[in-house]
């Protein structure tokens, strides 16, 4: 039996949407929105049944019916921490990504949950998400951070990177929950997680924490130098924040967080932006052999994944510094929609059981 079903990546002011019959994508498409428009409702929660409604026109402007679906899977939004997996859409879940205490704020990617628990009630059909970026499969030791007041946080890019590590797994003929593999996704922010026997037991928090810097985020700071920054009164605690998450790293060097840009630059022999580039790339591979480390060197592979990995530059200084430990594999871009999807076909044929969050 071919299972259908449809992918929501919810951003600010955007939709992606995707349906797919098992593995074979019939249309994808991103739904634009006019941020004055959005403002009419108040809240981002508030958005949902507009935004679906837009989801299901769409879908029958591409010729798919919207009862033809088995199953709808939303981006996992900022729920508590979670082992990976599929998870069912419940009311409990629903509650925590109302809530903005849990983690601060309401990101876009809560709203996939609300949109595909609207069309799961419109349609009958079980409503999912999959590897929220709050996936936390930290080993106990990986939490301790050097002061009691801070825990260390598993905050990554975990849609991309389970995924792939499950795409790599079926390449290399080896079983998912027994694989140990380095997973590095390089995009505006840069993950850098060890996989021990299919779980992420370690990884760098890729939003605001310790790692590579990347085209927009600082990542790990010299502790002193950042406290006089912090103290300094040049910022706000909100404008530091957006500092070290949004226009750092490439931005703040090379005033662009263009990859494309970069390597064209690099290859006109822009010293200044191969040197950037070059010191990010070193960072990366630093990661990489930290992760060598919790794994006790046994590792199967590294690879490498996100919007940078198509970057052969990029690729290359990585691969030159870290090819020693294992050998690197390259699976560019986000994937994300085909992830979602996957996720839920997954359950839907059995081979794995949907989560109660």
């Amino acid at each position: 039996m071919t299972y259908r079903v449809l992918a929501i990546n919810p951003g600010s002011t955007s939709t992606k949407i995707a349906v797919f019959d098992d593995e074979k994508e019939l249309f994808s498409k991103t739904l634009r929105h006019d941020p004055e428009e959005l403002n009419q409702f108040g809240g981002l929660l508030e958005q949902y049944d507009f935004r679906k409604g837009l989801v299901l026109e769409a879908m029958r402007e591409n010729n798919v019916e919207p009862e033809t679906l088995q199953a709808v899977v939303g981006r996992g939004g900022l729920v508590k921490p979670v082992e990976g997996g599929t998870y069912k859409v419940t009311e409990n879940m629903l509650k925590d990504l109302k809530d903005p205490c849990i983690w601060g704020r309401i990101h876009a990617s809560n709203l996939g949950a609300f949109i595909a628990q609207s069309i799961s009630d419109s349609f009958n059909i079980p409503a999912y998400i999959v590897d929220p970026v709050t996936v936390d499969e930290f080993n106990d030791i990986a939490r301790i951070s050097g002061i009691p007041e801070i825990q260390r946080q598993s905050l990554f890019h975990a849609l991309n990177i389970r995924y792939s590590a499950r795409k790599l797994s079926e390449m290399l003929k080896i079983d998912f929950n027994k694989a140990n593999m380095i997973a590095v996704h390089m995009g505006g922010g840069i993950s850098v997680g060890a996989i021990d026997q299919g779980r992420v037991v370690d990884v760098n928090n890729a939003l605001l924490g310790m790692g590579p810097f990347s085209p927009q985020r600082a990542g790990a700071l010299p502790i002193g130098d950042l406290l006089e920054l912090a103290f300094s009164g040049k910022y706000t605690k909100k404008e530091l924040t957006d500092y070290l998450t949004k226009t750092a790293g490439w931005m703040a060097y090379l005033n662009t967080d263009s990859g494309i840009v970069v390597s064209e630059e690099v290859e006109k022999g822009n010293e200044k932006f191969k040197a950037v580039r070059d010191a990010m790339c070193y960072q990366v591979a630093k990661e990489i052999g930290a992760c060598a480390t919790v794994l006790k060197g046994k590792v199967d592979a590294i690879f490498l994944t996100g919007g940078l990995a198509y970057g052969e530059g990029i690729v290359e200084e990585i691969k030159n510094r870290v090819s020693f430990i294992a050998p690197v594999h390259v699976l560019p871009g986000e994937n994300e929609m085909e992830a979602l999807s996957q996720g839920g076909i997954r359950v839907l044929k059995g081979l794995e059981e949907a989560k109660e969050y």
